[in-house]
């Protein structure tokens, strides 16, 4: 026995999923308390150690994922929308951390993340690095210093498998923008030119998203006015930064009361 935090990873055959499993393992803050994938995966019922192609760890995938989840005291969730929101309901019948890295979740679907946040600790952030969260408060500060002579735009790259567009990274930063300007960022948001768009609307906060390759995840915010930009940029080279990130979250919430979170709480921004 240990008085290590266990950790479970849903997602576990993804290419996030395993290097959270990597990283859990390699920290010597908290073990894995279990693994969990779909019903149906090749990988249920394998030792996860085995299935990744290395030695056996003695953590048996399963597709239970309140019996895993009850054995721990957090879980880490980089997976799909809806499997999400599942999971929140199970994590906070469990009474452990939910730490949520999944992206592309549409309003209504985080707004049914709110009655396991009544439960347990919930920390919900689309991107979960450091630098990325340090970006974010950078943009609020220069948008709030600039006014709307200096149009906003958002551009981000990611490999050619991410199923969703803007990164839940690239809303955060417009997320950020908005608010240093005083508005809600539906109302300006401006994500898809195609044809004859017309001039740009003054005030408007535009996205533009590049698919390709092997592209871990590069942001870029632009400031432009007539005569000069500013541009705040961040560029992850290595998907370890986001594991670390949520390892930590799940760790952070250990002592904390029941409530919805996110990493400026976590890293104290």
């Amino acid at each position: 026995m240990t008085d290590k935090p266990g950790i479970v990873i849903t997602g576990a055959s993804g290419r996030m999923g395993q290097m959270l499993i990597k990283t859990v393992l390699e920290s010597d803050k908290a073990e894995l308390a279990g693994v969990v994938e779909r019903e149906g995966h090749d990988w249920i019922g394998q030792d996860i150690g085995i299935a990744m192609g290395g030695a056996a760890r003695g953590v048996i995938v399963t597709d239970d994922a309140l019996e895993a989840f009850s054995g721990a005291q957090a879980v880490i969730d980089f997976t799909a929308p809806e499997a999400t929101i599942a999971f929140s309901q199970l994590a906070a019948q469990a009474r452990c951390v939910h730490v949520i890295g999944t992206t592309g979740m549409t309003e209504e679907q985080i707004a049914r993340l709110q009655p396991a946040g009544r439960q347990t600790v919930l920390v919900r952030a689309g991107n979960m690095s450091l630098g990325v969260n340090l970006l974010v408060q950078l943009t609020k500060k220069v948008a709030a210093a600039l006014d709307e002579d200096f149009d906003i735009e958002v551009i981000e790259a990611h490999h050619h498998h991410k199923v969703d567009a803007p990164s839940g990274t690239a809303l955060m930063l417009g997320e950020a923008a908005a608010e240093g300007r005083g508005v809600t960022l539906a109302d300006v948001a401006d994500r898809g030119r195609d044809g004859i768009t017309g001039a740009r609307k003054s005030g408007d906060i535009g996205f533009t998203a590049i698919r390709g390759g092997d592209i871990v995840g590069e942001h870029d915010v632009l400031f432009a006015a007539a005569g000069e930009r500013i541009v705040l940029r961040h560029m992850a080279t290595d998907r370890a930064i986001f594991a670390r990130g949520a390892l930590k979250a799940a760790l952070w919430g250990q002592d904390k009361a029941p409530g919805e979170y996110d990493m400026i709480d976590v890293l104290g921004l």
